[in-house]
């Protein structure tokens, strides 16, 4: 299926959400498989992880919703191409994307701009992932109205499960409006089998969630935010590390299941 959106998302911060967006997203890349990684997160971190910094850039991800209706009429395409370290395509935010509830209060449609935008976009692309923000709001809505597939990362932790429960309650109430229900699945994310209590959140969610839980577990990594620190995605930097091995196998079961 071209042009596949995967929208990863949770209302909880912490818990692996833009970690996961750029490295799925550079496994995919591996895969040989044609990528582009959105970031719609005002807080801007995978922007900046990739030394994209939001007051500097002339083009970001705002540019897609100022210009709605008129797409045409975009004087620059937001997409900046062939990053060699991520091997993925990439569009940055913009921190007045938080602006936009406030902009677009009585704007009609508004929660479908960014799948017109992807309409015309996405036959370019095999993947498209997108980071969302934590907060409930109109970009928020917008990339999960979007995807063909919601990535929740979830972090095997209690307090994790709190934000677990808030982006569940903000999808079934688009469902109520939706013609099809949004597809999603957890992820577990920063397990360490060491923990009691990890094991205990993933059995909970393994019982809870069944096939709606990846098979893939992403364990805790140092190589994670040594990567980040080196503003590099972990298959750049740490390709033989267990972080960058688990993401390969996250891209490879979603691959499997894209194809059924």
């Amino acid at each position: 299926m071209p042009g596949y959106v995967i929208s990863v998302a949770n209302q909880k911060g912490g818990v692996g959400k833009t970690t996961t967006a750029l490295n799925l997203g550079s496994a995919f890349a591996l895969m040989g498989k044609k990528t582009l990684v959105m970031d719609l997160d005002p807080h801007a971190c995978a922007s900046v992880h990739l030394s994209f910094f939001p007051e500097k850039l002339e083009r970001s991800a705002l540019d897609i919703f100022t210009s709605y209706p008129d797409f045409a009429g975009m004087k620059k395409s937001p997409i900046y191409t062939e990053l060699s370290g991520p091997g993925f395509d990439f569009v940055p935010s913009s921190i007045h994307l938080s602006e936009l509830d406030a902009e677009f209060k009585d704007v009609g449609g508004k929660g479908l701009i960014l799948k017109k935008w992807l309409g015309q976009t996405k036959n370019h692309y095999d993947v498209i992932i997108i980071d969302c923000p934590p907060q409930m709001g109109v970009i928020l809505v917008n990339a999960l109205v979007a995807a063909d597939l919601v990535i929740i990362p979830t972090q095997t932790d209690f307090l994790a499960l709190h934000g677990f429960k808030l982006i569940f309650d903000t999808m079934r109430l688009l469902n109520k409006a939706l013609k099809n229900p949004i597809k999603y699945k957890v992820l577990a994310t920063m397990y360490d089998r060491r923990a009691g209590a990890c094991r205990r959140i993933l059995n909970l969610l393994r019982k809870k969630m069944g096939t709606r839980l990846f098979e893939t577990v992403i364990n805790m990594d140092t190589k994670f935010r040594e990567s980040s620190a080196r503003g590099r995605v972990i298959h750049d930097y740490a390709p033989k590390s267990r972080g960058a091995l688990e993401y390969l196998l996250l891209a490879k079961e979603i691959s499997k299941g894209i194809k059924t």
